[in-house]
């Protein structure tokens, strides 16, 4: 089996990436819109094509098979984001649909890759449930957190839950607040990154009471990132393997206390490829294949 990710820390064997040429495409596609996509600023083009050029570096690395989206007229700026519109289980791959309305159609033009690569489809999310997969977060390959908030319903998390139960023995519900309101991004993953099975960066200001206390009944120790670093998606980590991660290279004090933590640590530069559109490391990839 050469697909299925119910693990957010195992070696990365595959995986899908969209370059900016594809999602981007120019600077006077990025002008035109940027605001619409509620970018915090314009990402300037050039910029964008060196920092992802480093970005990729890293994950070539360590990642044996990479494949990437094409251009999709269907599809906007936030499709370079590629771990919203689906998630991999063991059993085949789930479309999601996604909350934010101008993604709508990433699911569509998804479906039609992953009949390219002969990934089976083991259901979708349909209306009126609503769901991305950046509000999920496996805290084993039996056991889903799943985020209930702006991009993800009660009725979404009900319909993963009947596609997986045969996968899963226990799917928890994760209220998040509403922070800075509906038009912004605020995952499950904005608030949580696992870099082994026993530790995870967090951001405990937005994490609700029962969710952290059962992390660490779990016995998974934390890192806390700091209020000024979370603006800067230092919550936002992607684990390579377990123990090995990729983070913004902006996150000084998330980085020391990863490697205090034992954990080695890749860094890129995301001021316009990540910031500006409020997608870190994890958001611009979708592991396929974790062998665990």
């Amino acid at each position: 089996m050469n697909y299925g990710c119910q693990s957010m820390t195992a070696p990365i064997r595959r995986i899908i990436l969209k370059r900016p040429q594809q999602a981007f495409i120019s600077n006077d596609h990025l002008t035109a819109n940027w605001q619409a996509y509620h970018f915090t600023d314009q990402p300037d083009y050039q910029k964008v094509l060196a920092e992802y050029e480093q970005f990729e570096v890293v994950i070539t690395a360590h990642v044996p098979q990479v494949h990437y989206l094409p251009q999709n007229p269907r599809t906007g700026l936030d499709s370079i984001y590629t771990h919203d519109p689906v998630k991999f289980t063991t059993a085949g791959a789930v479309l999601m649909n996604m909350g934010k309305p101008l993604r709508r159609d990433e699911s569509t033009a998804y479906r039609e890759f992953l009949a390219e690569l002969e990934i089976p489809l083991l259901g979708e999310i349909t209306a009126p449930g609503c769901m991305e997969g950046g509000d999920l977060v496996w805290l084993d390959n039996r056991t889903a957190a799943i985020a209930e908030g702006y991009r993800t319903n009660q009725a979404g998390i009900e319909q993963f839950r009947r596609l997986t139960a045969h996968l899963t023995d226990h799917i928890i519900t994760v209220p998040l607040p509403h922070a800075d309101g509906p038009a912004e991004c605020l995952h499950l993953m904005s608030l949580i990154s696992m870099v082994d099975h026993d530790l995870a960066v967090v951001y405990s200001r937005y994490m609700p009471v029962f969710f952290r206390n059962l992390l660490l009944d779990r016995g998974i120790r934390l890192i806390e990132v700091d209020d000024d670093e979370y603006l800067t998606l230092g919550s936002n980590v992607l684990a390579l393997a377990p123990g090995k991660c990729l983070l913004m290279e902006t996150n000084k004090k998330t980085r020391t206390r990863l490697e205090a933590a034992g954990v080695e640590v890749f860094c890129y530069p995301g001021r316009h490829l990540s910031l500006k559109g409020t997608g870190g490391p994890t958001c611009l990839t979708a592991p396929v294949w974790r062998e665990s």
